[in-house]
């Protein structure tokens, strides 16, 4: 299976006032991304440490009435942060509010500043991980038993590239794999999580492969080769330039053109 190419973008809420945010939110929809994520911390990860930020899910529901179009998410929410029932709950709620748009992106949580100055235990990677694991099925099990139901079978995007732990967890659980680096440390990422999907009795095929992009895609588009077909570019506040997703929207529509030609051959 070929997957076409999606573009997404992460508008960083930081460093900028709401309506900046909606603005950009807006943009981006205009442009044509696939999805637009924020980010799950509550102090800004560059610049100036007491600058101006605003909660994930608040803004998630927010944007889930603001569009009409474009899925939204976080890229990733931190799994730490909330009971994994009330984390479902939160999930199908915003789906319901969005029309059916929303994609869990999820990870084990990283950022100590948050866990400190919001007084949740941070404790170490591994056990940090070993949550991760432990909430999965629970949020999936919600979700079979909340009324209303979720509108789809929402996508769940694992962020993170652990061999050991965190790749096992995609391979078992998650719809997107989400990841960084170049192309060689993607197609390795990428083997890697095959061998654990084939360990687990799952098609690899089954979980699209996502990447952080910065520069543009004639210096990046070799990602795509590894492996990726989501590509994702982060813009920080106070003035969101979204010049880099156009040329990756731009990149996409060629290629997936290119694309559907050849499958009509």
């Amino acid at each position: 299976m070929t997957r076409p190419i999606r573009v997404g973008v992460q508008l960083q809420p930081q460093h900028a006032d709401y309506p900046e945010i909606r603005r950009a939110l807006a943009e981006a929809e205009e442009i044509g991304v696939d999805i637009a994520f924020n980010w799950d911390h509550f102090f800004p990860l560059r610049g100036e440490p007491y600058g101006k930020h605003f909660e994930c899910w608040t803004v998630l529901g927010a944007w889930a009435e603001a569009t009409s179009r474009v899925e939204i998410g976080a890229l990733v929410t931190c799994n730490s942060y909330r009971n994994p029932d009330l984390l479902a709950d939160m999930a199908r709620t915003v789906d319901h509010i969005s029309g059916g748009r929303l994609v869990l992106g999820i990870g084990a949580g990283w950022f100590q500043r948050d866990y400190d100055e919001y007084r949740y235990e941070f404790g170490t990677a591994g056990t940090r991980l070993a949550d991760l694991a432990e909430a999965m099925p629970r949020i999936r099990s919600r979700w079979a038993r909340l009324n209303p139901a979720p509108l789809r079978e929402i996508p769940v995007l694992v962020g993170g590239g652990g061999e050991r732990k965190t790749l096992r967890i995609t391979a078992e659980h998650a719809d997107i794999w989400h990841g960084f680096g170049d192309a060689d440390r993607i197609r390795h990422k990428n083997a890697v999580l095959d061998r654990w999907c084939g360990e687990l009795g799952r098609d690899p095929g089954e979980i699209e492969r996502s990447s952080g992009v910065s520069g543009p895609p004639d210096r990046t588009g070799d990602v795509l080769d590894a492996g990726t077909t989501l590509f994702t570019v982060g813009v920080s506040g106070p003035r969101y330039d979204l010049g880099r997703v156009r040329e990756w929207v731009a990149f996409r529509d060629e290629r997936n053109a290119a694309l559907r030609s050849a499958r009509g051959r």
